[in-house]
């Protein structure tokens, strides 16, 4: 059945946000968020097991950062294809592949949409990129298509936002000051894999088998510096520019922003010490079977 030419595209406005201006902040601060989510990816990657000469597909990879690892990991032997929908970060991505050397090949692409030829890959690989699928059954069903019989998936997706204070103490802070809007955890989103029970269920919809979830925890440094205020500023910067605050702040007037602004830093300034402004952080490490 054809699609109606009004009919905007599958995931069309995950595209359109990935594309426009969050895109670029996200380009902008991707040193700062590599750095802070390395301890996630890394747990996902330790389950992942990659191995010399496996072919590897790195779903919503960005920059490239969880690429590079892969493919360092594989070798020359193996390969390494990272998928995104944002086209600044990818651009990002390949000048970096260039600069390393490394055999990474990068798709502007729907990875729920995939267009790899079956039984193309050993693994599929994931740091918080799975999330924010229109339809996840669906896509993780295409995903698995394009596994080898013997394949793998392995990806890490935040937990609970009452796990993650990097998300929870900002809004807490500005509670009386902007009303916030529910999570809504079954929408695409940081934590639309919050609830184990609907990985579970929508993995094995998919057709996955041998579905395994674990938790894992390390602090999220939000604000880094030599002085408090310093670690202030750094938490400030990124606060205000990817996140839930500058989404909800960002219709506010100029005294609601201001009122904002010092009430989150007095709550993150609470958090200083020697090693940063430390907050809670909380990912599922999944792994399943091709099936």
């Amino acid at each position: 059945m054809e699609t109606p030419a009004n009919t905007p595209p599958p995931n069309a406005e995950q595209i359109e946000y990935w594309n426009g201006p969050v895109g670029q902040r996200w380009l902008a601060y991707n040193d700062w968020l590599d750095e802070r989510t390395a301890a996630y990816g890394r747990a996902a990657f330790a389950a992942a097991a990659p191995q010399p000469g496996e072919a590897v597909l790195d779903i919503g990879c960005g920059a490239g950062a969880t690429s590079f690892e892969l493919a360092r990991a594989v070798g020359a032997g193996g390969s390494v294809t990272g998928v995104d929908i944002s086209a600044p970060l990818l651009g990002r991505a390949r000048e970096r592949a260039a600069a390393l050397a490394l055999p990474v090949k990068f798709r502007e692409a729907d990875a729920s949409r995939p267009t790899f030829a079956p039984h193309s890959f050993d693994l599929l690989y994931s740091r918080f990129g799975v999330m924010f699928f229109d339809d996840p059954t669906a896509a993780f069903a295409e995903l698995r298509k394009t596994l080898k019989p013997d394949g793998r998936i392995a990806f890490a997706c935040w937990q609970g936002p009452q796990l993650n204070d990097w998300y929870e103490r900002p809004l807490a802070a500005i509670a009386d000051i902007v009303e916030r809007t529910p999570v809504d955890t079954r929408q695409p989103g940081p934590f639309a894999f919050s609830d184990p029970d609907h990985i579970r269920e929508v993995l094995a919809d998919a057709g996955f088998a041998g579905v395994e979830l674990k938790p894992f925890a390390t602090p999220f440094y939000l604000g880094r510096g030599a002085t408090r205020e310093a670690m202030a500023d750094d938490a400030m910067e990124q606060v205000f520019r990817v996140g839930p605050i500058a989404r909800l702040l960002e219709p506010q007037g100029e005294e609601i922003n201001a009122r904002a602004r010092l009430a989150i830093r007095a709550s993150l300034l609470e958090l200083a010490s020697d090693d940063g402004l430390e907050v809670g952080g909380a990912v599922w490490v999944v792994t399943a079977r091709a099936g």
